[in-house]
């Protein structure tokens, strides 16, 4: 996994990447009209490309499960890519990780026990290790080699993974919940987004989170998963979907959002629980982040937290419609292709 320089073979990185492409280009500019550049290139949809600069191809590869790439880039640092999908972005990966966890854990009247559905490279498990409160943290993510260069490469999340209240298994997440009977006070899918012939779609159905995950909750116990591109012309793709099919498993059940400038788009998440979730003042969550947060947190706060909730009319008024309950014989997907469907077609 050694560092591959930006005047390496492009056509043979170009191979490895699904749903995107590294390429050369000529970019015009007042100081020079003819610098050399690498770009990625990501199809979001079949008309509509997401593209940003790469200064260096720091590993590419593919695991029994899915394609893998680390890229240092432009304009938001070291980024990871997975089937052609942008993951985690240096610059602003503190939006997404810590929206997706520390909501949960506040409401939470005391999280003690964590379990998390992927999060490979570590950044979920440093947010929730955040927490006073927190005895254990189980990261369960199906991807070896992910986890490893992510250990090798993420120098932000190197504590966490050395932290001794962290037990990191490699296992499907769905058959690590079936086998165990402890329970958790909250448990995050920090998955992949659900991709054709992807390894992670399965976790995002009513039967999966009704009978597999649901038991595995303490009394009291939140479920919150990321679900996908959120943005107006997005949201309807996965977003409410997932919405939908937790409202027919949970009493209480909360979406929110954040634009994630490295996703191009705003990103969602849900929360859901059988227990009443609580409604905290701006005042009342900044003390509450005070009191059981180690450090500061440089996204969310009460203010934060409150302009996450409050989802535009467009999908609220869609979320408010959807009928669609995800399963495995009705999944609906984001646009792409898993490693897995990509062997098949050969």
């Amino acid at each position: 996994m050694g560092e591959v320089h930006i005047n390496s073979d492009v056509n043979h990185y170009e191979s490895k990447l699904n749903g995107s492409a590294i390429k050369k280009a000529t970019v015009a500019d007042s100081k020079n009209s003819s610098r050399r550049c690498l770009w990625f290139e990501e199809e979001i949809e079949e008309d509509l490309r997401w593209v940003f600069s790469v200064s260096k191809i720091l590993h590419t590869g593919v695991s029994d499960y899915q394609d893998i790439t680390l890229l240092e880039s432009g304009p938001f640092g070291k980024v990871l890519i997975l089937d052609g999908k942008l993951q985690s972005a240096d610059a602003d990966e503190f939006v997404y990780h810590e929206a997706l966890v520390h909501p949960a854990l506040l409401y939470h009247s005391n999280p003690k026990s964590i379990f998390i559905m992927g999060g490979g490279e570590g950044s979920t498990a440093r947010e929730a290790l955040k927490h006073r409160s927190v005895k254990k943290v189980v990261m369960c993510d199906i991807d070896k080699e992910v986890v490893d260069f992510c250990k090798a490469y993420l120098i932000s999340n190197r504590e966490a993974f050395k932290s001794n209240r962290l037990q990191l298994l490699i296992n499907d997440a769905r058959a690590e919940l079936e086998e165990r009977e402890d329970k958790f006070d909250v448990i995050i899918g920090d998955l992949a987004d659900p991709v054709e012939g992807g390894p992670c779609y399965q976790l995002y159905t009513q039967s999966f989170y009704e009978n597999i995950l649901k038991p595995r909750l303490a009394l009291g116990g939140i479920l919150v998963t990321q679900a996908g591109p959120a943005g107006i012309l997005s949201h309807e793709e996965v977003y409410s979907s997932i919405y939908n099919t937790l409202r027919q498993v949970f009493k209480y059940v909360i979406p929110y959002a954040a634009h994630v400038p490295s996703y191009s788009d705003s990103w969602g998440w849900v929360m859901a629980s059988d227990e009443p979730l609580p409604k905290f003042s701006i005042e009342e969550t900044d003390i509450r982040i005070s009191q059981r947060v180690i450090g500061d947190l440089c996204f969310l706060d009460g203010e934060t937290l409150g302009a996450t909730l409050a989802l535009n009319k467009v999908v609220r008024r869609s979320l408010a419609k959807e009928t669609h309950i995800y399963t495995e014989e009705t999944a609906r997907f984001v646009h792409g292709h898993g490693t897995a469907q990509k062997l098949i077609s050969k």
